[in-house]
């Protein structure tokens, strides 16, 4: 199905295509910031962040393989669903710890149009897609990934290893659209030394600085990566400092007193990188399953996407509108050279 990138359908538990659950603030974000892309309205605004996402979604339609005709494509057509973050500086993390992310800004008024214009193009392609203002889009991600792991395998869209801690079943996968190949647990616990779910135990020690997660100072990657090969997790480490002198790292005999002397940190600092996988939202209550499978022929006809309003207000310049058009035209050659809706 997919060349040079895996064959993620082939990887299931249950016989069902995976579930593709896209973190879209990567890719976003990942444009944006581009130093080698710029890319502009015909009145000169910043249209980076909305080009590279739209982009990045058209590829990984094509990459799960619904380009396919119908009578080349799995019974079971893929799942998609994305998330987008919303909560900077009002989500439940910020009342736990104030500094969270302090070093973030909000965007201003043209990124959040952009932000707002991703949404509004997963909603006319039909692609169900999440936001709150209380849990990020790792939380939803987990949720939906707890939700849907013992149905079929789980397939993370994203660069963010932080996300590795969702893989529950072995034929999960965290998958950046950019890379070769799709990342396992096994794979994740070869490059990282430790299991995916270790990994808030991991950032409770080191701390984050990309998130301002304290952690424990003094702790380093590898002092954790140590402890957390000999414990499962923070609380057995905690249940007996009096060992941890003598295991075989580097540092192992101070760890103990800067563990003692910042534990309530680093039991906050493991909150602050847990992801929640129960988020209690109005949105996830009411989404029904059947929207997740992307049936073929459901996505509309081009010309229905380039009237949409989203596309309108972008105003994007001619030649950026055409790449975006070819890119979503490879989708579905057939239907769309046929003209029909």
């Amino acid at each position: 199905m997919m060349q040079n990138n895996g064959d993620l359908n082939a990887v299931s538990r249950t016989g069902s295509s995976p579930l593709y659950l896209l973190d879209a603030s990567i890719y976003i974000f990942q444009a944006h910031f581009s130093s080698w892309q710029f890319v502009n309205s015909v009145d000169g605004e910043d249209r980076s962040a909305f080009y590279g996402f739209a982009q990045s979604l058209f590829r990984l339609l094509r990459l799960i393989g619904y380009h396919r005709a119908p009578q080349a494509v799995p019974e079971v057509q893929p799942r998609l669903a994305v998330a987008f973050d919303e909560s900077l500086f009002s989500g439940f993390r910020h009342r736990l710890y104030a500094d969270y992310k302090s070093n973030r800004v909000l965007p201003d008024d043209n990124l959040a149009w952009q932000l707002k214009a991703c949404r509004s193009l997963c909603q006319s392609l039909g692609i169900p897609e999440f936001a709150s203002e209380e849990y990020e889009a790792d939380d939803l991600i987990g949720t939906l990934a707890h939700r849907y792991h013992q149905q079929s395998p789980v397939v993370i869209v994203s660069r963010d290893k932080d996300l590795g801690q969702l893989l529950a079943g072995d034929t999960d996968c965290l998958w950046d659209i950019q890379q070769a190949v799709p990342k396992t647990r096994a794979v994740l616990n070869e490059q990282l030394g430790i299991w995916p779910e270790q990994i808030p135990c991991y950032l409770g020690l080191t701390g984050d600085a990309v998130d301002c997660i304290p952690g424990v100072p003094g702790i380093g990657p590898k002092a954790a990566s140590g402890l957390l090969q000999t414990y499962p997790d923070m609380p057995s480490i905690y249940a007996e400092p009096e060992r941890i002198a003598s295991l075989a790292f580097r540092g192992a005999r101070t760890c103990a007193e800067k563990l003692l002397t910042f534990q309530k940190q680093a039991i906050l600092s493991r909150q602050l990188a847990t992801i929640v996988c129960d988020c209690q939202t109005a949105e996830l209550a009411a989404f029904s399953d059947a929207s997740l499978a992307l049936q073929y022929g459901n996505l509309p006809h081009w010309n229905v996407i380039a009237d949409h309003s989203v596309l309108g207000e972008a105003a994007l310049q001619k030649a950026d509108l055409m790449r975006l058009e070819n890119a979503f035209r490879s989708l579905d050659p057939l239907r769309d050279k046929e003209g029909t809706v």
